[in-house]
This record gives structure tokens, C-alpha cells and sequence, in this order.
């Protein structure tokens, strides 16, 4: 089989590549790029399960990076096991053909008690004391001490939060690096995450994102040379382009006014009570998972949500089926924002009210996706001052919040999960797996479920 890496550059499209990306556009000279028409959700769990297993949502189970566990009557994001994905992967089906076939992977998710032989995911220690030390889950377990010993502590905090960098992704390609020259994977899988952070932050604005190519080009120029001269096949992919938007819905507001959803008070803070909610919503950037406790209930709540501005469609059973979203986690009912909107999960009415997790860095607690993350309040006079500080006092031993991320959802200038209107903003596919297949049309993009069956292919050709 062929000695391969798979590299995921996140929200990487043809509409970026150009003069602040040299080396890219060089390699891409010897190889074919195609767009793929992104799954829906167009988000990065949805995307990879697609990518490895060839099935669609409604087959693997992964509707999005979250969704409602209505045994548990809680929402959960960025879960980690790789049984919740409910399809065989791809190097499942190679090792079959060939036992002595290895798989390393770096940082796609869902990668905990998966079935490859190497796998490295972010794993913080969350203390008693309420510090959350950065660390790293790996599989060999002895590889998280070398990895860290030779690297240095992974950098969770570049990796997510108002502190994101290209750190993050440097340390993952240079720890991709150590893996293959130790252990010699058949198949590497990688993550790079860097692009969609100031994409986020600032949407399509090459003043603003220009650093952030060439940062990414240059991590990509080491990584693809290191790779080739070890005679690896390169491939580079993505998962979704981000398009600009300029509002944000809080459907879950929507659904409060109209009395569907539940809120209990703790300490004069709101909390969304999903299981005793008539309805509520899952939001994950520009598209929500709608539950409706009630089957009576349905139309009704299709119906206040589709008279929102800014919400594109709204798919109920047979418009799931179309869109290969029908499966059990999905929600009774799926929003799908406009070009120019994203979901925010907010739900209280003052914000004097919002739960204190609000105001922190806490992706676990959070029932939706929140970009707003990413930013330093800025109302804070002196946010480095500030979080130096809190960042003293936890070191002491004081318990103390972190909350220093605003309440303001306008902020976030870039967004996805729906399909954009233009290829430019799709995500690609280059390699020479493309320049191996003689059966793709030139001017037709990929279909998500393709990509597995040309790795597959191409892997086992000799």
C-alpha cells in the first residue's frame, strides 16, 4: 500500500490561495485541486466522519459537533469517543486487506479508543481546584511523554480561545513529524487547525487573515518537504469554507419568547433545562438542531421559526432525508441560517443574568457552538492585566472565573455549516490521488462520500 498523509488545512479554499500563500500555490502546480460540495452540516465532525467512512450523517450518526443525548436530556459538544461514529473507517477496511497497514492520527476528532495504531487528541487535566492544565491523550500512552518532552507542553490555549496562534498547528505538524519517523504509519492523518480562527474573527478580509496564510504556508512547506523527501504521498484537504456574515440569531431566544423553553435559576443565574423545554435549539454555527418534546408541537415551532429573517430553511422529515440528515440525534426539526447569519446559543434575556460559564472558555458546558471564544471582552481596560492576574491567583491556589470572553455574538465576522453559493468557498481536495483518477470530470466538484473511496483506491493501488 502507499505510504500516505492526509493533511487537513481547515477552511482552506481556492478563494485564499494566492500571493500570501507561494509555497502552496507552487505545489499545487504538480497536482490537481478539485472543490468538494460540503456535507451539511458543513462543520468539522460532520465533515471528517464523511470523509473516512463514506456514509453520510444519516448513516455514521454524526449530525454535527454536538447534539442533544436524549437519554441523558443533555446537550454535549465535542464528545471524544470514536464509537459514537456508527460506521467502519477507512483504515478499518485497509488493515483488513493488509494486516502489517498502520494508521497515525493527529488530531481529527473523535479519535479517543479508536481503532488506529497512533493517535494523539487534546486532553486538558481539569483539577479539583478548577485550573485546566493543558495536556495531550495519546495512544501509544508512552507517546504523550515523549511528544511532550521533546516538544514541550502542548499549547491547548493557541489551540482554542482569545489566545489562538499558529503554535498550535506548528507543534501538531511537528509532533507529526516524530510520529512518522518513529513509527513509519502506512496512513497519517493531520489537522491543522489555524486558519479558522481570525476567519471567525474577521471573515474574508485578506488585511486582517494575510499573516495568517503566510503563517499557515510555511508550516505546510516544511511538513509537505519533510513527507516527500520520505517518499510519502501528500494529500492536502478541508473541511468547509468560511463565508462573511454580519448578524447573528439567537434561536433559543426566539423559542423562549414564544414560552418553549424551560429555564431554571441558580444563584440568580439562567440555566437552559433542555429535558423539561417544550422546545429548544442546538446551535453550531450556521446550522441548529431543533428538539420539540411534543410531535403535536412540531409545525408550530417550524412555523415561528420560519417567519425569523435571517433563517434560509427549515427541514423537517422528508426535507432531512434529502439532505441525509434523517437519524436519530437529529433534531425533530433542522434551521439552516442565510449567507449572511449564524446560530448563537444564547438564551437569557439580561445579561446579568447569563450562567457564569458565559463569560469563560468552556466548550463542554455550553449546550452550542460559541466562537465568541476567541475574543478578549473589549470592555475590559486591561485585558492582559486581567487575565494575568487570574491567572496568578489560580497558580496560588485561589479558586477564581476566567471570565473575560464578552456577551456580544456580533463580534464573530465569519462563519459556516451551511453550503455557500459559490465553489470558491467549498472546500478542496489536492493531490496526486486526483491526477491517479481517470473516471472525475473536470468542471464537477466531489461529492463529501467520494472522498473515501478515492483514498481508498489510490491507498491500495501499488
Amino acid at each position: 500500500m502507499k505510504k500516505t498523509v492526509l493533511i487537513n488545512v481547515v477552511g482552506l479554499t481556492s478563494r485564499l490561495i494566492g500571493t500570501n500563500t507561494p509555497f502552496l500555490e507552487r505545489w499545487l502546480n504538480k497536482v490537481k485541486l478539485k472543490t468538494i460540495e460540503p456535507v451539511l452540516p458543513a462543520v468539522t465532525c460532520s465533515a471528517q466522519a464523511t470523509y473516512l467512512t463514506g456514509k453520510w450523517p444519516a448513516e455514521h450518526g454524526i449530525v454535527g459537533n454536538g447534539w442533544y443525548f436524549e437519554e441523558e436530556c443533555e446537550v454535549k459538544f465535542w464528545r471524544q469517543s470514536n464509537k459514537l461514529v456508527q460506521a467502519p473507517k477507512i483504515w478499518e477496511l485497509l488493515k483488513e486487506e493488509d494486516p502489517s497497514f498502520t494508521c497515525a492520527n493527529l488530531f481529527w476528532w473523535y479519535n479517543m479508543y479508536s481503532s488506529v495504531d497512533f493517535s494523539i487528541t487534546p486532553r486538558p487535566n481539569y483539577l479539583a481546584d478548577g485550573r485546566k492544565i493543558p495536556d495531550i491523550y495519546t495512544h501509544p500512552a508512552d507517546l504523550r511523554d515523549s511528544l511532550q518532552g521533546k516538544l514541550g507542553q502542548f499549547p491547548l490555549f493557541n489551540f482554542w480561545g482569545p489566545k489562538t496562534s499558529i503554535k498550535s498547528s506548528s507543534w501538531i505538524a511537528d509532533a507529526a513529524k516524530e510520529v512518522d519517523t518513529k513509527y513509519q504509519p502506512t496512513l497519517t492523518l493531520i489537522y491543522l487547525p489555524h486558519l479558522d480562527y481570525n476567519l471567525q474573527r474577521h471573515g474574508i478580509d485578506f488585511e486582517k487573515i494575510s499573516d495568517d496564510l503566510r503563517e499557515i504556508d510555511l508550516v505546510l512547506e516544511d511538513l509537505i518537504t519533510f513527507y516527500e523527501k520520505r517518499e510519502t504521498e501528500v494529500m492536502l484537504i478541508s473541511e468547509y469554507g468560511i463565508t462573511d456574515v454580519n448578524q447573528a440569531i439567537s434561536l433559543n431566544r426566539v423559542l423562549r419568547k414564544a414560552g418553549l423553553i424551560t429555564i431554571r435559576e441558580e444563584r440568580g443565574r439562567e440555566l437552559l433545562d433542555a429535558g423539561a423545554s417544550r422546545a429548544f435549539a442546538v446551535a453550531d454555527h450556521q446550522v441548529a438542531h431543533i428538539y420539540v418534546k411534543n410531535r403535536e408541537d412540531i409545525q408550530g415551532v417550524k412555523n415561528i421559526l420560519s417567519s425569523v429573517q435571517g433563517i434560509q430553511m427549515v427541514l423537517d422529515g422528508e426535507d432531512k432525508a434529502q439532505y441525509q440528515l434523517n437519524h436519530p440525534r437529529s433534531g425533530d426539526l433542522i434551521a439552516v441560517a442565510d449567507k449572511n447569519t449564524w446560530f448563537s446559543y444564547y438564551y437569557w434575556l439580561e445579561d446579568a443574568k447569563a450562567p457564569d460559564f458565559a463569560r469563560t472558555v468552556d466548550i463542554h458546558r455550553k449546550p452550542g457552538y460559541d466562537p465568541v471564544e476567541m475574543v478578549l471582552n473589549p470592555e475590559i481596560k486591561f485585558p492582559l492585566l486581567t487575565v494575568g492576574y487570574k491567572l496568578l491567583k489560580k497558580k496560588l491556589g485561589f479558586r477564581t472565573l476566567m471570565d473575560v470572553i464578552p456577551l456580544n455574538d456580533r463580534l464573530i465576522k465569519g462563519s459556516h455549516g451551511r453550503i455557500p453559493e459559490s465553489q470558491e468557498d467549498w472546500p478542496i481536495l489536492a493531490g496526486s490521488v486526483l491526477n491517479a483518477s481517470e473516471q472525475l470530470h473536470e468542471n464537477t466538484a466531489l461529492k463529501a462520500d467520494q472522498i473515501f473511496q478515492l483514498l481508498l483506491k489510490y491507498i491500495k493501488a501499488k
